[in-house]
């Protein structure tokens, strides 16, 4: 199993590379203007969505905007897995970029799952959530030292209840700034 999850952090980490090797300048501006930012999910088992909204210019820090990217900070996974979906990779991306623009802000990462599975189970695989998250912003070039991980297991429920749509919100990283430059 730890093969498994070590190859699977892998190719994930290979794909990024890729990914982040052929972007271009006109993707960052193929979402719609006014999107709509990420809801709750709309049916059983769906995670909230990582919104397609681009740092804006207005005055102040971008972390605080809601219209900007950076103003989210959750992302989210299916059930037993800590792979990050693609759909959040644009706001790893966001993250990590302005990590690297500003060296001085510091960041900690923090794992959680849902109610199921033993606690040390659930204290790891939170773990293996925030170090996938920690090492797709290394590949995009963030200091290791701006970046810290810790895991809550279920001890930090967003959403209480014992349904899917409770669980799939509680399963998720969420970056916390300590220091913001």
């Amino acid at each position: 199993m730890k093969l498994q999850s070590q190859l699977s952090i892998a190719a994930s980490l290979l794909a990024l590379a890729l990914v982040a090797g052929c972007a271009s300048e006109a993707k960052k501006d193929a979402a719609a203007p006014g999107s709509p930012a990420a809801a709750s999910p709309s049916s059983p088992g769906a995670a909230p969505s990582a919104g397609s909204a681009q740092p804006s210019g207005v005055t102040g820090n971008a972390l605080n905007d809601p219209k900007s990217m950076l103003f989210k900070r959750s992302v989210y996974y299916e059930f037993d897995q800590s792979n990050v979906k693609t759909d959040y990779r644009s706001l790893v991306e966001a993250h990590a970029r302005y990590l690297r623009d500003h060296p001085g802000a510091t960041i900690t990462i923090e794992g959680n799952c849902d109610e199921r599975g033993s606690r040390e189970y659930n204290l790891a695989l939170g773990q293996r959530r925030a170090d996938g998250v920690k090492s797709m912003m290394t590949v995009l070039g963030v200091p290791d030292r701006q970046v810290d991980t810790v895991s809550y297991g279920e001890e930090k429920p967003k959403a209480h209840g014992h349904s899917e749509d409770a669980w799939s919100q509680n399963r998720r990283s969420d970056i916390v700034y300590r220091k913001i430059q």
